[in-house]
């Protein structure tokens, strides 16, 4: 699905990802961990074309098509999804009229039919429904004024209704309580069922991964992933820390 081969990456003319190789192919599940500023968030947002993020070099493919020639709205429509840290606020823009908007582009790009507002309202009514998500989020603005754990049910909202095929997540498990992760995890592992689909996810912690295990678990540091391994190389570092396996701090 995804081949990243000796991405060089500038933020603000900073090298951050200094030559990172990586590759997930359908029906698998990575994971990222490292300390602050290895270069994780970096990748994703690269990845799906995020005004921060300078190529210096590199060739990333994704599903047989050179990632570097679609700008970030083909990349969505091809089923790149990036669910963000700190999810922008828009003032002004309906929730419900957004993401609706957002599922009918989708779907003319793959050749479907556009919902009207009630075929919209049923999809919400069955996808929410699963997982017993509240639906007054849609009547609300754009993550206006929404709590930290309103953004992330909200950013799940969006990966119901658009299935993506690549899953990023950006420490989306990042200030949730215990139910809220096991909702994470059940939307993310609900869709993971389509083989098709693939999951890289950014966390520090273990709640998470003890729900959704991965099939890789990769460290990087200083912008490269310098180590890889299966679920248990989280658990050595979460129970030993990064010296413990050979990854010492560095001050800039």
């Amino acid at each position: 699905m995804l081949k990243i081969d000796n991405l060089k990456v500038n933020i603000d003319n900073k090298e951050i990802l200094k030559g990172l190789d990586l590759e997930i192919n359908p029906g698998e599940v990575h994971v990222l961990m490292g300390q602050n500023g290895a270069g994780k968030s970096t990748l994703v947002k690269t990845l799906s074309d995020h005004y921060d993020c300078e190529v210096i070099d590199g060739k990333i493919v994704y599903k047989d098509k050179d990632l570097m020639e679609l700008d970030v709205s083909e990349r969505a429509k091809e089923g790149i999804f990036l669910s963000f840290q700190n999810p922008v606020e828009v003032p002004g823009v309906n929730n419900s009229y957004f993401l609706k908007t957002a599922v009918n582009e989708k779907r003319k790009h793959d050749g479907l039919e556009e919902l009207d507002a009630m075929d919209f309202l049923k999809l919400t009514k069955e996808e929410l429904g699963k997982f017993d998500i509240d639906r007054k989020l849609l009547q609300r603005d754009l993550n206006d004024g929404f709590s930290g754990g309103e953004k992330k049910r909200n950013e799940l909202m969006q990966l119901l209704l658009l299935k993506p095929d690549l899953i990023m997540l950006d420490e989306i498990d990042s200030g949730l309580d215990v139910d809220a992760v096991k909702t994470v995890a059940n939307v993310v592992n609900d869709l993971l069922k389509d083989k098709s689909k693939s999951l890289l996810m950014i966390t520090h912690y273990d709640k998470l991964l003890s729900a959704i295990k991965p099939d890789f678990v990769h460290i990087m540091h200083n912008g490269k992933i310098v180590k890889t391994g299966d679920y248990n190389l989280a658990l050595e570092l979460d129970a030993k820390g990064y010296e413990a396996i050979g990854i010492k701090d560095e001050v800039n």
